[in-house]
């Protein structure tokens, strides 16, 4: 049986109130906190540090999930671990030596991924499986949120779910951008289980009604799969 996770990310939170934004969706449901990392270097927008992270960290209990779209890396790593991730994911493009990035990740007490860009070839993971525990596919070019989905992404998610298959290891496979309820359920058709909703989820009123109509969709998919 699939394990499916939500996970709102916070760059469409309202900023002026955050410790109660991420306390309000988790209690509507949310299985994790995504956390935006942008340096205005890697990708043209700035956004939030360790600080922030080490902020909310006392208001949920649930995993936060901190994307780096940094460029370099490993200089920062150490101060997301110490403001309480539990998840770093990062870009290949934006280190030296893949290996190494992943190995401090883990070295610091928190799952480690790589993540890839709609137009990032496959094949950094060839050699770095036994380091995963998360694969993150962008299905938007990152840098801002409330972006549509691209389409092409879902062929990309099929062959990250066949790498983690013939892998044998237990690796979430997320995807983040333009995800609402009205196309999770080809994300998780594709082979996705965690799924990163910005302005789709902090956008509405009812945060609950968002999270639950996505569940619907999710159980559909997992009826159909006899899951």
């Amino acid at each position: 049986m699939t394990t499916y996770r939500i996970a709102p990310s916070i760059l469409s939170a309202d900023f002026a109130r955050l410790g109660e934004e991420v306390r309000n969706v988790v209690a509507a449901g949310a299985d994790i906190i995504h956390f935006d990392v942008m340096d205005n270097h890697y990708v043209p927008n700035l956004t939030i540090g360790p600080l922030v992270c080490q902020a909310i960290r006392p208001h949920v209990d649930v995993p936060i999930d901190v994307h780096l779209m940094v460029k370099p890396v490993d200089r920062i790593i150490p101060d997301f671990a110490k403001a309480g991730a539990n998840i770093i994911t990062f870009h290949p493009e934006a280190s030296e030596h893949i290996d190494r990035t992943l190995q401090l990740i883990r070295d610091h007490g928190c799952k480690a991924g790589l993540v890839f860009n709609p137009g990032t070839p496959m094949h950094y993971l060839e050699h770095v499986m036994d380091k995963i525990d998360m694969i993150l596919i962008m299905s938007v070019n990152p840098g801002f949120g409330g972006q549509s989905f691209i389409p092409e992404a879902l062929k990309k998610i099929a062959i990250a779910r066949r790498m983690i298959d013939e892998s044998g290891r237990d690796i979430m496979l997320e995807v983040d951008g333009g995800i609402k309820a009205e196309n999770i359920a080809a994300a998780a058709a594709a082979g996705a289980d965690t799924f990163v909703a910005g302005s789709a989820i902090f956008g509405k009123p009812d945060y609950k009604a968002v999270i639950d109509a996505m569940r619907e969709q999710l159980e559909t998919v997992a009826n159909s799969v006899g899951k």
